[in-house]
């Protein structure tokens, strides 16, 4: 313990360490923070709540009007160059690092170059993954020119949700769109546990879900582009949550993020906790 407590005092970072603070980077305060929290998250919960007003106190008739109008958003093609859709996702990116804040460690920027893809495995994903935002693209906080955060395939079926989201830099996270982003010369964010992860949750632990969850690995040596781990500490304690008792393991596949009763502030807004990520960068063909 004295040897471990030595080794931590004589850390210095190196040159290349840098320490990006939202708070610090992009001016802000609580009212633009939250909205933006709500714009990003919400639309899910919006969806729900329309659904249940229209089919309790709505003619049958409009009610099937509002489900055919939610439905013309789902197929609804996104122009992922719209320069109101990204100067929207920029305002919401900074914005919400500005609320935690969220706090990004490099630990040596220099190793990074924007002609490279790489792949960053996130974790944990905790009730949600929310200090991923800080890796965005449009957050601009990195140098990559190119960067996606794959996102559970659903997100992108979902009225309103898949056009901000979009918008944002997420993209469907499939084994064929992984290796097509790669190959395009993409860095890609993904969170290997996944929901999954979600449901071997415990208060006061971190959990990282990744004993079966190695192919990204085995995706980036093939794609020939260097893995960078990063861990947010401190996105657990964002929203307070309740799932059921017994979920076996081999149950784990088919359940969803619905499944999971969770809440914040005001029910919908994660609490304001400080979330520090960090990124290390590991060569795998060395």
């Amino acid at each position: 313990m004295a040897e471990e407590k030595e080794d931590r005092k004589a850390y210095t970072p190196g040159p290349g360490y840098r320490e990006f603070n939202g708070r610090k980077e992009f001016p802000s305060n609580i009212l633009h923070g939250s909205l933006a929290i709500l714009l990003w998250i919400g639309p899910l919960h919006l969806n729900f709540f329309i659904v249940l007003f229209s089919f309790l106190f709505l003619p049958f008739s409009k009610f099937l009007m509002v489900i055919g109008s939610l439905l013309v958003f789902v197929v609804l093609p996104i122009d992922h160059n719209s320069k109101l859709g990204r100067w929207f996702a920029r305002y919401l990116c900074r914005h919400i690092t500005t609320y935690f804040p969220a706090i990004l460690h490099v630990e040596d920027i220099n190793d990074f170059h924007p002609d490279r893809a790489y792949v960053f495995g996130y974790e944990p994903h905790s009730v949600l993954p929310i200090g991923v935002i800080v890796m965005a693209e449009l957050t601009g906080l990195m140098t990559l020119p190119k960067l996606k955060c794959l996102a559970t395939s659903p997100v992108f079926y979902t009225p309103f949700m898949r056009h901000i989201w979009t918008w944002m830099g997420a993209s469907p996270a499939t084994r064929k769109n992984f290796y097509s982003l790669l190959e395009a010369g993409y860095s890609c964010v993904i969170v290997p546990g996944g929901i999954q992860e979600t449901f071997l949750m415990q208060y006061d632990c971190e959990t990282a879900f990744l004993k079966s969850r190695r192919g990204f690995v085995r995706i980036a040596m093939e794609m020939g582009c260097p893995l960078v781990p990063v861990f947010a500490f401190g996105q657990s304690y964002s929203y307070k949550w309740w799932k059921p008792s017994e979920i076996s393991s081999c149950s784990l596949r088919g359940l969803s993020n619905s499944s999971l009763f969770y809440f914040g502030e005001f029910l919908e807004l994660p609490y304001p906790i400080n979330i520090q990520c960090m990124w290390w960068w590991v060569n795998l063909l060395s």
